[in-house]
């Protein structure tokens, strides 16, 4: 059977500034109205970033925001959420972000079997001029293609 999986948000500009070198699924400690605002797609990992502290990863600044139906037991829209990954899991991202130097960053929410989940990225920043590298080469790669595509007619 085919699992079905509906991606919610993607951190776009995580791919611009970060070169990505590794990515995790990690589950999300939600509220009710939490979930009900991400099945919505009311939900931006823009500005978010992810934190160890104390054996456990954290979301920090992801924006759900406030279920419109909700009652005074609505969540805070921007709180810290816990992330849940294995132990061996978080050791890992953990130490390559304290020994190397590396980000963890969001990188999409999505829907799996009605439970949400984060894509987190190892990332590492890149440079200006990196950047300027990567926007060439898309922009190359696409004339080649149109070039290419306008000789097989």
């Amino acid at each position: 059977m085919a699992q079905q999986e509906k991606t919610v948000t993607v951190n776009r500009k995580a791919f611009h500034d970060y070169s990505i070198l590794e990515t995790m699924e990690a589950g999300l400690v939600l509220t009710g109205t939490e979930i009900k605002s991400i099945r919505a797609g009311m939900v931006n990992v823009r500005e978010a970033y992810v934190k160890p502290e104390n054996g456990e990863l954290w979301l920090i600044n992801a924006h759900i925001s406030l279920y419109e139906a909700g009652t005074r037991y609505n969540h805070d829209p921007v709180r810290t959420r816990k992330l849940l990954l294995h132990r061996k899991q978080i050791a890992y991202l953990a130490g390559a972000v304290s020994q190397k130097g590396l980000t963890l960053v969001p990188l999409k929410i999505y829907i799996r079997k009605g439970v949400a989940k984060l894509e987190v990225g190892l990332a590492k920043g890149k440079k200006m001029y990196e950047k300027r590298d990567t926007i060439a080469r898309r922009e190359s790669d696409l004339e080649l293609r149109r070039t290419v595509k306008l000789t097989n007619r």
